[in-house]
C-alpha cells in the first residue's frame, strides 16, 4: 500500500517526476512524420491508340440518356429488366461480397484506433491482514486486518514514431478499395449472366417454336406420303421415311423442355429464389444486340472494376514495404497510471487518496538472425506480384473487348450468309415436293431437303444467340457503365448502422 507522505511527495514534484516523459513524448510527436513507405506510382501500363477489331463496328454515338448503370435496359425486354433488378437483393454471391467489403472497412477502423491511446479503468478492493511487530523483546505481535479500496485509469500508448500504423492503415484502406472494386465486378458478372441465361432461354424458346412449325410441316408430309401410297403411287418406303423423320422432330422438341427447364433454374438461382418458385413464359428470342460507345483502350483502365481492384492491391503492396521497413526501429511504449486509493470507501474519493505514476519504454530488437530482412523481402515480392498481376488484368481486358468485337463483325457477316442459305434450303424443299408430286424424284429427296432446311433454321438461331451473348460479354468487358471513381467511401454509409450500410452497398 502507498503511504500518505509517499503520495504528498509526488503531488508536490510533479513536473520533476514527468519532465522526462513530456519530452520524449514530444520527440515522439515530432518523429511521427516519418514514413518508410515508397511514394506509390500507379504503375505503367502499355495501351494502344485504338482497339483493333473496331474498324467495320458501327460505334454508337455518346448520348447523355444513355442507361449506364442498369446497362441491361438497352435491350428493351421488361422480363429481362425485373430479374436484373432482383440481383441487389436477393442474389447470394452478391450478398457475400457485400459482407466481405464491410468486414475489410471494419478492418481499417480497427487499424485505425491504434494511433490513439487507449484507456481503461480498473477499479477493485482488496482484504488482508497484516502483522506488525517490534524491536523490544516480549511483546507480541500485533495483528490486524485492512481493507483497501482502489480506484485507478490506466492508460497505454504506443506512438507511431515511424509510421507502421499509418502504414497499415493505408494497406488495409486500399484493400477495402479493392474489396468494394471485387464486389462492384461481381455484381457486373451476376448481371452479365442473368443476361446470357436469359437469351440462352430465348433462344431456347425460339428452337422450340422452330420444330414445333417444322412437325406441323412434316405431319404434312406424312399424309401426302400416305396418300400416294393409298392410291398405289408411291411405296410403303415413303410412309416408313416420313413417320421417322416426324418422330426424330418431335424428340428433338421434347429434349429442348429439359434444357429449357434447366435455365429457367439457373435464373432462380441467380435471383436467389426457389426454383419452384419461378416461371418464365415462352418467347422467342429477339436479335437486337445492343451498339455502346467504345471509347479508347485508356478507358479500360478506369471503367472495369477488375482492373480497379487490382491496382488498389498494388497500392496495398506498396504501403505494406512501408511496415516491413517500420520493423527496423525501436518501438516506443507510454504508459501512465491515476486514480484513487483509500482504506475507506467514504474517502476514497479526494486529494489526499490520489495517486498517480507515468513511465516509458523503449524497445528495440538487437538480433533476430535475418527475420527483418526476409519480411522486407517478402514485402517487395508480394508488390511486384500485384504489379504483375495488375499488368496481367489490363492485358486481358484489351483481350477480352477486341474477343468480343470480332465475334459481332464476323457473326454479323455469317448471320447475312445463313440467312441466304435459309431461303435457298426453303427453295429446295419446295423444288423437291414439286418432283415427289409429279412422281419424278424419291422421298428420299424430300428428307434430304427437310433435314437441310431445319438445319439452316437452327444455325441461324444459334447465331443470333451467339450475336446477343458477344454483345452481353462486350458490355461486361467494358465495364458495364462503371467507373472507378465509384471506389470513394460513402460517408454517410460509413458511421451509419451495419444493416444500414449493407442496404447502402447493395443499392449502387
Amino acid at each position: 500500500m502507498t503511504d500518505l507522505h509517499e503520495k504528498d511527495s509526488r503531488r508536490k514534484f510533479p513536473s520533476v517526476a514527468s519532465s522526462g516523459v513530456i519530452l520524449v513524448v514530444i520527440l515522439g510527436l515530432f518523429i511521427s512524420g516519418c514514413n518508410f513507405a515508397p511514394k506509390y506510382a500507379k504503375p505503367s501500363v502499355q495501351t494502344p491508340a485504338a482497339f483493333k477489331e473496331i474498324e467495320g463496328w458501327k460505334n454508337a454515338e455518346p448520348r447523355a440518356d444513355a442507361p449506364r448503370g442498369k446497362w441491361w435496359e438497352m435491350y428493351g425486354d421488361t422480363n429481362l429488366n425485373s430479374f436484373e433488378e432482383q440481383v441487389n437483393v436477393s442474389n447470394q454471391t452478391v450478398a457475400s461480397a457485400v459482407a466481405t467489403f464491410l468486414a475489410a472497412r471494419a478492418l481499417v477502423k480497427e487499424t485505425h484506433s491504434q494511433l490513439f491511446p487507449t484507456v481503461a479503468v480498473d477499479p477493485g478492493v482488496t482484504r488482508s491482514r497484516q502483522i506488525f511487530t517490534t524491536s523490544v523483546t516480549g511483546v507480541a505481535p500485533r495483528r490486524t486486518t485492512v481493507t483497501l479500496y482502489t480506484l485507478p485509469l490506466d492508460a497505454s500508448w504506443e506512438p507511431d514514431l515511424w509510421g507502421s500504423i499509418r502504414d497499415t492503415v493505408q494497406a488495409n484502406a486500399r484493400e477495402a478499395e479493392a474489396t468494394l472494386a471485387d464486389l462492384e465486378n461481381i455484381r457486373l458478372s451476376v448481371h452479365a449472366e442473368i443476361a446470357a441465361d436469359y437469351f440462352q432461354l430465348r433462344a431456347l424458346d425460339a428452337q422450340r417454336q422452330l420444330l414445333d412449325s417444322t412437325v406441323v410441316a412434316y405431319q404434312e408430309s406424312l399424309r401426302l406420303a400416305q396418300a400416294r401410297y393409298q392410291a398405289g403411287i408411291a411405296s410403303d418406303q415413303d410412309v416408313a421415311q416420313a413417320e421417322t423423320q416426324l418422330n426424330t422432330t418431335k424428340a428433338q422438341a421434347t429434349d429442348i423442355g429439359i434444357q429449357r427447364a434447366q435455365m429457367e433454374h439457373a435464373l432462380a438461382l441467380l435471383v436467389g429464389r426457389p426454383a419452384s418458385t419461378v416461371t418464365i413464359q415462352p418467347q422467342a428470342l429477339k436479335s437486337n444486340p445492343a451498339m455502346i460507345p467504345l471509347g479508347v483502350p485508356s478507358d479500360l483502365l478506369e471503367r472495369r472494376p477488375d482492373i480497379a481492384a487490382a491496382e488498389r492491391r498494388v497500392a496495398e503492396g506498396n504501403a505494406q514495404i512501408g511496415v516491413a521497413r517500420a520493423a527496423y526501429f525501436p518501438a516506443l511504449t507510454l504508459s501512465g497510471r491515476a486514480g484513487f486509493q483509500n482504506s475507506s470507501l467514504a474517502n476514497l474519493v479526494g486529494w489526499p487518496s490520489f495517486a498517480w505514476s507515468v513511465g516509458a519504454s523503449l524497445a528495440e530488437t538487437v538480433f533476430d538472425a535475418g527475420r527483418r530482412s526476409a519480411v522486407t523481402e517478402r514485402a517487395w515480392a508480394n508488390y511486384q506480384k500485384t504489379v504483375a498481376d495488375y499488368r496481367q488484368a489490363v492485358l486481358a481486358a484489351f483481350r477480352d473487348v477486341e474477343d468480343n468485337l470480332s465475334t459481332l463483325r464476323i457473326i454479323a457477316q455469317e448471320l447475312d450468309d445463313q440467312d441466304a442459305a435459309v431461303k435457298s434450303s426453303q427453295r429446295y424443299l419446295a423444288l423437291a415436293n414439286d418432283r415427289y408430286k409429279l412422281g419424278i424424284d424419291s422421298y428420299l429427296n424430300i428428307i434430304l431437303a427437310q433435314a437441310t432446311l431445319l438445319g439452316n433454321q437452327r444455325t441461324a438461331v444459334n447465331l443470333r444467340l451467339q450475336q446477343m451473348l458477344a454483345s452481353v460479354q462486350l458490355i461486361k468487358a467494358l465495364g458495364g457503365g462503371w467507373d472507378a471513381s465509384q471506389l470513394q467511401p460513402q460517408k454517410q454509409a460509413m458511421g451509419a448502422h451495419p444493416t444500414a450500410r449493407m442496404e447502402a452497398v447493395r443499392s449502387r
